[in-house]
């Protein structure tokens, strides 16, 4: 696993491959993921799809799902999107890399996951990033039924 880049390089490297079947195993083993698949496949993977179950989600939600690009500087972007039955969109991102708007770690807020904001994690442990991902998106199906 690749460990973070903090020499001002403005590029976040090539995927880390290694860390994307890490966390494919983290997720498939999550009761909130339906699914994994990567992209382009699972030979030379760039992307990590988390299918997220709908069926905890009030009816207008018609599908949701997480994004994850990780790379071998330790730099990331997770992004999660939701659409609904009437194709509107739903999005934030949390992001790690090298950038003019913000600091290297930051959230791209929701509605359309545009407004970036500073942030501090406890930890940017790929394991420990996914899991406070998956409990965002637990506290987002609990708002949708408020």
């Amino acid at each position: 696993m690749g460990g973070p880049s903090d020499d001002g390089s403005r590029s976040t490297g090539p995927p880390d491959r290694q860390t994307l079947r890490l966390l494919e195993r983290r997720l498939a083993d999550d009761p909130v993921v339906s699914r994994t698949a990567f992209r382009p496949g699972s030979d030379e993977p760039r992307v990590l799809e988390g299918y997220i179950d709908t069926e905890p989600y009030p009816p207008s939600i018609d599908t949701a799902r997480l994004d994850v690009r990780w790379f071998t500087t330790g730099d990331f972007t997770v992004h999660y999107v939701e659409t609904t039955t009437t194709d509107d969109r739903w999005e934030c991102r949390w992001d790690r890399h090298p950038n003019a708007h913000n600091s290297r770690l930051h959230f791209h807020s929701p509605p359309d996951g545009t407004d970036g904001v500073d942030i501090e994690l406890p930890s940017t442990h790929p394991i420990d990033v996914i899991s406070t991902v998956v409990v965002a998106v637990e506290d987002r199906i609990e708002r949708l039924w408020d």
